[in-house]
């Protein structure tokens, strides 16, 4: 009984002796003191925005879109794409895949053989929009406000917001929502294949340029994105339009849950499969672990002539074994 009774008070001295070198703090805040101080410092960080070193990159960035949108509109008139008519499956040649990953809608069966129509250029660049600000630090867009604001491309809101404007003729012909818009190039079916292959490596020079300097810019600028779907706004705070799903059972009743965005989410890469010189020239489904990805525009590029950077080769499976005859 001593022993235990020994035991119990050495247990009991150091654990008051951790309660006693804590810190304490008390629940009694006082949130009427604290908000002058918190609108005082949101009102301080107004003055550092736009970052004036980040605005020829912004620039910089309008300037490659614009000359990919015009590169990819040039390319897909000589270069056939095919897009599937149930699923977003893209790919870069005369005769689609026999690759059967289509998901299709709800009601077909998962893992089909995907149905091939022409495609366009959205089905290369996705368009990304995004809510358009007035102000940086605007107050946070409420559900009933979401027909008040016009939407635009992200990449155009994120260089609106560090300083560049967007509607310069020498930056973007145009800030429209859809890229099919912008793709208005006639006399491409003339070129020869020294004028394809210089356009292709513009082309690829400017998505490595835009994707550089998008992930330049979110490290100053903040940007935000839904964990469960797609939906990205620029800014330090999401928004709180509930368009986040449609079902009932969803307990978030459509609000997005937001987190920290990536360069990918505001310029999608678009993997594609790509069918290296020793594949068939159809991809079948037995040698899908042989083959090779690629996004959709270092494919488009590379068909036209252009020569893809090493960073891709491993994605690429360049010097990979060709699938087994079946």
């Amino acid at each position: 009984m001593n022993l235990r009774g020994k035991l119990w008070q050495t247990i009991i001295r150091e654990s008051s002796g951790c309660i006693t070198n804590s810190r304490l703090y008390s629940s009694k805040v006082d949130f009427k003191k604290l908000r002058p101080m918190i609108l005082k410092r949101i009102e301080e960080r107004k003055k550092q925005y736009p970052v004036t070193n980040m605005v020829p990159v912004a620039q910089e960035v309008l300037k490659a879109r614009k000359q990919l949108i015009l590169g990819v509109s040039t390319l897909i008139k000589m270069i056939p794409v095919k897009a599937c008519k149930f699923c977003p499956e893209v790919y870069i040649g005369e005769k689609g895949h026999l690759i059967q990953t289509c998901y299709g809608y709800k009601r077909l069966g998962r893992n089909r053989v995907h149905e091939w129509i022409n495609g366009g250029v959205n089905d290369i660049l996705v368009p990304v929009e995004s809510f358009h600000l007035q102000n940086m630090f605007q107050d946070v867009i409420k559900h009933n406000e979401r027909f008040d604001l016009d939407r635009v491309p992200a990449i155009v809101e994120l260089c609106w917001q560090a300083g560049a404007d967007p509607y310069n003729e020498n930056f973007c012909s145009s800030s429209g929502n859809s890229y099919n818009d912008l793709c208005n190039v006639d006399g491409a079916e003339s070129l020869s294949s020294d004028d394809l292959c210089f356009i292709a490596t513009g082309t690829l020079r400017a998505w490595e340029t835009l994707r550089a300097g998008v992930r330049k810019l979110l490290l100053v600028h903040p940007a935000k994105v839904c964990e469960h779907c797609s939906e990205v706004h620029v800014g330090p705070s999401g928004h709180k339009a509930r368009l986040c799903g449609v079902f009932k059972y969803e307990t978030w009743r459509g609000s997005h849950f937001w987190k920290k965005a990536d360069v990918d989410d505001l310029v999608p890469p678009k993997i594609v499969w790509r069918r290296r010189p020793q594949d068939p020239p159809v991809l079948l489904n037995e040698g899908r672990n042989f083959y090779g990805h690629a996004p959709a525009v270092i494919d488009l590029c590379t068909q036209a002539g252009s020569v893809a950077p090493t960073k891709y080769f491993c994605m690429m499976k360049v010097n990979g074994s060709s699938a087994p005859d079946m």
